[in-house]
């Protein structure tokens, strides 16, 4: 089977449904980009169930899939929710047990508007073991070009990993020099990682669940994001809109009746970016029984006509923030570095 094969859509009829419309709105009055990101997660959720599903239950009919992980959404224009959205799924790659879906979000227009490209990793599963999937066929150029990207994104995941073990490079440890300078000069005023830090609660029950006993993984990331969201908007001079999700990991399951403890963490700022991480855990007794899920979420501080705003400097004071700061500072460069390239790509073959 080939990737075109795979491919399914959804459309969300905002242009014609009023209560939907209305229900996706961040706000209850007309701004640029008024769509609520954590609903339009849960969205995303089950679509790239639904895709993977759609595949794996060929070769494995009592199969299902669970998500792994979402490797990354890049927002690229900001929606507007008085009309259509379109959902694109389809399959990018194969592995043994897992596969990568990549969905586009668009909207009408000439030429449509790209929304966000958004990548999900999924895993085939009987029972509580994993199981063998069928390959893709490539049967064109840019069939494989999606492939190599696909692999590219795994690489890069895990030197990503591998990368946050390593020690600050000189220029890093010069950066981290004048940064403590920066702190010491600030004095009082200075906004210190350890003092952003905020806490939301919830117990789950069988409306949120998605197959028996488990609950929706949309869900949970809905709930991650909202408190991402607004504890971003709590150091944004004006509007906290999201620029991406990095990466959110999904490493336990979690059950009706469990009790949840989200942690968020604003980790980084750029000149006018936002850095939050996301922590879901199970909590029992008061005790912190697993880590369910891991997220990093970046924002942008922007105005009433989207345009970037800086942000206030936050300053780490012990190794564990060092740490999650050099990471998002990482992330951020290699960002930058990657749409430099971009731009310097798209020049060299301008008319």
């Amino acid at each position: 089977m080939r990737p075109l094969e795979t491919s399914i859509t959804q459309v969300l009829p905002f242009g014609r449904d009023a209560a939907l419309r209305r229900r996706f709105k961040e706000v209850d009055r007309e701004v640029p980009g008024n769509l609520r990101f954590g609903l339009t997660l849960e969205v995303l959720d089950k679509l790239a169930e639904e895709a993977a599903l759609a595949y794996v239950r060929r070769a494995q009919p009592d199969a299902r899939v669970v998500t792994a992980a979402i490797d990354g959404i890049r927002v690229r224009s900001p929606a507007d929710v008085g009309r259509d959205l379109l959902f694109l799924a389809r399959v990018n790659y194969v592995g043994r047990t897992s596969l990568e879906i990549g969905i586009r979000v668009e909207q009408d227009g000439d030429p449509p508007r790209h929304i966000a490209s958004c990548y999900f990793t999924m895993v085939a599963r009987l029972g509580d073991s994993s199981v063998p999937i069928e390959p893709l066929e490539y049967a064109d150029e840019l069939e494989e070009r999606r492939r190599a990207r696909a692999v590219a994104r795994r690489e890069g995941i895990r030197a990503t990993e591998r990368a946050a073990l390593e020690q600050p490079t000189r220029d890093e440890f010069d950066f981290f020099l004048r940064l403590r300078r920066e702190r010491e000069a600030a004095g009082k005023n200075a906004r210190l990682a350890r003092d952003l830090v905020a806490t939301a609660w919830e117990q789950v029950y069988p409306e949120h669940e998605n197959v028996p006993q488990k609950i929706f993984g949309g869900h949970l990331i809905h709930r991650a994001y909202q408190l991402a969201a607004i504890h971003a908007g709590q150091l944004a001079s004006h509007r906290a809109v999201v620029a991406a999700v990095n990466r959110i990991n999904f490493l336990r399951p979690v059950r009706i009746g469990d009790t949840l403890r989200y942690l968020s963490r604003i980790v980084y700022t750029g000149r006018t970016s936002i850095a939050v991480e996301t922590k879901i855990e199970r909590i029992a007794q008061g005790k912190i029984l697993d880590l369910s899920n891991d997220c990093v979420f970046t924002f942008v501080n922007v105005d009433h006509e989207l345009r970037p705003q800086p942000v206030p400097a936050v300053y780490p004071t012990t190794y564990k923030e060092d740490a999650r700061y050099l990471a998002a500072y990482r992330r951020n460069r290699a960002h930058a570095e990657a749409k430099a390239a971009a731009t310097d790509v798209l020049s060299s073959i301008a008319p």
